[in-house]
């Protein structure tokens, strides 16, 4: 069964100056995902994804990594692919259950497009397939999917929609339980860790993943039966963390401070040095 989730539109909109409508970790947290990849790339890989990026990127993987939050205006068959809808308060996840959209159609959640897209650039290189598939937008969609499954509410509560009905402060500031996810907790710690500068918070992760977490990052890079990527096994990390963390202790109109701020931190800043070494390793597998 063909479907928008396989064959990719044109890339005439790497040229569209439209505004940023920002889900998953948000600019910086799709950035600091992105930056973490690519500094640990193999060389097979590296040049691939050089070769794939149109040139204005300049070879900076990091500056388009929030492009599939953009054309979500134009590619409205996109929007299903960038979350996972799970049975309120199981937490748990179960691909034939929930990868899903609201059609019931199986495959079309972030853990099926992240399949997808990885199926598609393994052809790279393959003249006879290159022409099925826009493997730009393809690398593009699964470095942006890779972040967003990391996002503990992008794997949420089907009735709140990952978190975006339940209306909380963060601090003085009104905001959702999705949004202080995607970005305000991000945010608030470069803020005061790092000067507003995101990257200090990327050269923090980086000296963690060489160092604090070290011996997890080759569990965290490995993935079953020779497959390329895991997406699975993101997802049931993602709602268990969810549940753990991010719903835990949270109802409408919570006011979200230094309590909650210092104590999810930690599971925030894993989650995307994970995203990053995990988006690493599978275009190096996919590539090399």
């Amino acid at each position: 069964m063909k479907s928008h989730s396989v064959h990719i539109l044109a890339p005439a909109l790497f040229l569209c100056l439209c505004p940023i409508i920002v889900h998953g970790w948000g600019v910086d947290g799709h950035l600091t995902v992105c930056k973490i990849a690519q500094s640990r790339l193999s060389e097979a890989a590296a040049v691939a994804v050089k070769d794939l990026l149109p040139s204005y990127a300049e070879d900076d993987l990091g500056s388009l990594c929030s492009w599939a939050d953009r054309v979500k205006f134009r590619y409205h068959w996109s929007s299903p692919l960038h979350y996972i809808d799970t049975p309120d308060d199981l937490c748990t996840y179960n691909y034939n259950r929930d990868c899903r959209d609201e059609n019931g159609i199986l495959g079309r959640c972030v853990a099926g497009a992240i399949n997808n897209y990885t199926t598609q650039l393994l052809s790279y290189g393959n003249r006879a397939a290159d022409s099925q598939y826009n493997l730009t937008e393809a690398l593009l969609f699964l470095s942006h999917l890779v972040g967003d499954i990391h996002q503990p509410l992008h794997v949420g509560f089907t009735s709140d929609r990952g978190g975006n009905t339940i209306d909380v402060h963060w601090y003085r500031r009104k905001a959702v339980l999705h949004h202080v996810w995607d970005a305000s907790i991000i945010e608030t710690s470069e803020e005061r860790f790092y000067d507003s500068e995101v990257e200090g918070l990327i050269e923090s992760l980086k000296n963690n993943i060489t160092d604090e977490w070290a011996d997890q990052v080759e569990t965290w890079e490995a993935c079953s039966n020779g497959k390329p990527a895991c997406p699975d096994v993101y997802a049931t990390e993602s709602i268990k963390a969810a549940c753990n963390w991010a719903y835990k202790d949270v109802q409408e109109d919570s006011v979200l401070e230094d309590d909650y701020f210092l104590s999810r931190l930690p599971i925030a800043n894993k989650r995307l040095a994970q995203g990053g070494v995990r988006l690493a390793a599978t275009l190096n597998r996919i590539f090399g």
